[in-house]
């Protein structure tokens, strides 16, 4: 198989996956397509937190078609499984935990790689060499820097290959309908550092896997902290939106990645340089959101006076006006649906893995689904083209079926703080001071974001 060659089946496949994808995501957005040079052999070296989802970013939103180098505990299942992973572009390589003698394949899938960097096609693969589940990134391998210096000794220096540092970052892993954003940034060139790797191989390795380490980090959300970085996570929650209007920014997805990132760092600084203010702070947040949790609020509900009250009629009205909608699009889609995400849930032990599962169990189930309600339907619908119709309508309603859904949870949250302020005052004004209290310690060790 040459894999550097362009297929039209892997295209056709990747068309029918990127559909699938939209409905998932409630926003896509791909940061910094310029960078990616024209007519050069690439690397694509994204970070790597969410399984299959993670590959998935970059393929379906780019027009290359990379060949990825993965893990080789994914191959050896079946025949037909490894026929699909090569027909994706996909090759092995071999790690210690695969046994000592398996090491000597990846000689196999180096040449491949190398071979297809000399077509001025493209490669992707993960400088981590293992996701993590967490904003944060871990330490880089030698994998890249090794097979782009192998290539270009054996090219005599000629290829001028180009390394494109990629950040993935995800409003949430798994849950349907997040927003995800790619950042492409400035390519890392090879022949920069080739000198030295000529001069002292091991140096050459850790000055371009230094590199791309660090130009990885602009494009990502990265916290060091490990002992408070799941509460740091929550008070990118609580506390990022306010972040970035004191920042001077308007509220967008990428607005809030920016803020996000500059709030992350302020608060691995905090606990470096001020540890017994941030357990103080620590402490108070986890005491709020465990309030919120019992209470089944979220902390934007969480506000002074009555501005509220006017547009959570208006939404109340919506959702009735809309519930025709919302019926319609839960019936054809709601067995699929609940199948998955009941499967995901109780079989797969490892969260890193359910965006995975979701997207692959959505690819068959759903047409599976609706090719047999169109059976169905058909012997009452009499128009065909009446039915075909509605077969298509089924997915976009079924999206707006979420999306009435998560307006309910909303305006029903929005409701319950009512409810709780006019039956519980003594709560509803602990939950106002504390919200105001916790700003306020925030504010004053944290200055906002200046992107002058």
């Amino acid at each position: 198989m040459s894999y550097e060659k362009w297929s039209p089946g892997y295209w056709l496949l990747k068309s029918y996956v990127k559909i699938v994808d939209w409905f998932i995501h409630k926003k896509i957005i791909v940061v910094g397509e310029d960078n990616i040079p024209d007519n050069k052999p690439l690397v694509f070296a994204p970070n790597h937190q969410n399984a299959l989802s993670d590959p998935m970013a970059l393929v379906l939103h780019l027009a290359h078609q990379p060949v990825w180098l993965a893990r080789a505990d994914i191959f050896g299942q079946s025949k037909i499984v490894d026929a699909i992973l090569r027909f994706m572009k996909i090759l092995p390589v071999y790690r210690i935990r695969d046994g000592i003698g398996n090491l000597e394949k990846n000689d196999a899938t180096f040449n491949t790689s190398v071979k297809i960097l000399e077509n001025n096609a493209s490669l992707a693969l993960f400088p981590e060499a293992a996701h993590t589940g967490k904003r944060q990134v871990k330490e880089h391998k030698k994998a890249v820097p090794r097979i782009v210096f192998m290539a270009e000794e054996k090219s005599g220096g000629q290829l001028d290959i180009q390394i494109i540092p990629t950040g993935i970052h995800y409003s949430h892993y798994w849950k349907f309908n997040r927003v995800l954003l790619v950042n492409l940034g400035q390519p890392v060139k090879v022949k920069d550092f080739y000198d030295l790797y000529l001069t002292d191989a091991q140096a050459g390795i850790k000055k371009l896997k230094e590199a791309i380490y660090e130009a990885t980090l602009p494009l990502i959300v990265n916290f060091k902290s490990k002992q408070y970085y799941d509460i740091f996570e929550r008070i990118l929650k609580i506390y990022g939106p306010r972040f970035l209007k004191r920042s001077g920014l308007k509220h967008t997805h990428g607005h809030l990645f920016k803020t996000d990132q500059v709030l992350a760092n302020r608060l691995d600084q905090m606990e470096s340089e001020k540890p017994e203010a941030t357990g103080k702070m620590v402490e108070r947040v986890k005491g709020y959101h465990q309030k919120l949790k019992k209470h089944q609020l979220k902390n934007r509900v969480v506000k002074p006076g009555n501005k509220c009250l006017l547009p959570l009629m208006g939404n109340a009205l919506l959702l009735v006006f809309t519930l025709p909608l919302f019926l319609y699009g839960l019936v054809f889609n709601a067995l699929p649906f609940f199948l998955i995400d009941r499967y995901v849930r109780t079989r797969v032990k490892d969260v890193v893995f359910w965006s995975s599962y979701i997207l692959v169990a959505s690819m068959v189930l759903f047409p599976l689904f609706y090719l047999l309600q169109f059976w169905a339907i058909s012997a009452w619908v009499q128009d065909l083209r009446l039915a075909f119709l509605m077969v298509v309508s089924w997915p976009f309603m079924g999206k707006l079926a979420f999306n009435w859904y998560i307006l309910w949870r909303k305006t029903s949250g929005q409701f319950n703080f009512y409810r709780i302020k006019w039956f519980n005052k003594s709560l509803f004004n602990w939950l106002i001071a504390e919200k105001q209290a916790i700003y306020q310690l925030l504010d004053e060790h944290l200055k906002p974001a200046d992107f002058k």
